[in-house]
């Protein structure tokens, strides 16, 4: 049991690293246009990213599926940079009374195939790292999934940050979730956009 929690805490550092940002960055997008009255929808959204890199994580350190590690490090930031980019064509509530029911706006299924697909991605990312720590397991279906519900629950830190800082911003300071999502998109937008020329 112990070897489940130490593979638990490397998930979880894996994805909260700031050294390692790429997949905060992701997060981050992924839910620059919610609320906190939204935390459904983003659950959904949050879930559907996880079914993807789930799939992918697992098939790749069981080396079932190959892959060039350069090119999925290269493809990570543009779905990044795709991701932000959607969120410039949210458009706000027009009316206090939208507003006041966010949770109940319609929601964007799209976004969910979005998360997905670019889900498949990463998983393949966080494969890199975990096959580096498996080395000689005699097997890896335990590290496998105790990696796996690290990431999520690390995963989970940064939803919770995000949208706590969403209702700080926009229900307590007043500013136009319209400002919020262009400020947040625009920061992760350079932000892609340096590691797609640094890689």
């Amino acid at each position: 049991m112990s070897d489940f929690f130490i593979y638990l805490g490397l998930g979880f550092d894996h994805i909260t690293d700031p050294r390692g940002y790429d997949h905060i960055l992701f997060v981050v997008a992924l839910c620059a246009i919610y609320t906190l009255r939204q935390w459904r929808q983003v659950l959904i959204l949050v879930t559907a990213f996880t079914i993807g890199h789930s799939i992918t994580l697992a098939l790749a350190t069981l080396r079932l599926i190959e892959y060039s590690t350069d090119f999925i490090e290269l493809l990570i930031p543009i779905t990044i940079l795709i991701t932000a980019i959607t969120n410039f064509f949210y458009k706000e509530p027009r009316t206090r009374l939208m507003s006041a029911n966010a949770g109940k706006e319609p929601t964007r299924p799209w976004r969910y195939g979005l998360a997905l697909a670019f889900g498949l991605i990463h998983g393949m990312g966080f494969s890199n790292y975990l096959r580096s720590l498996l080395g000689r397991e005699a097997s890896i279906v335990e590290p496998l999934l105790a990696f796996n519900i690290g990431l999520e629950l690390g995963q989970l830190v940064i939803v919770g940050l995000i949208l706590g800082l969403a209702y700080v911003v926009i229900d307590l300071l007043r500013t136009s979730r319209l400002r919020w999502t262009l400020i947040v998109s625009g920061i992760v937008t350079g932000m892609a956009l340096s590691l797609i020329i640094n890689r």
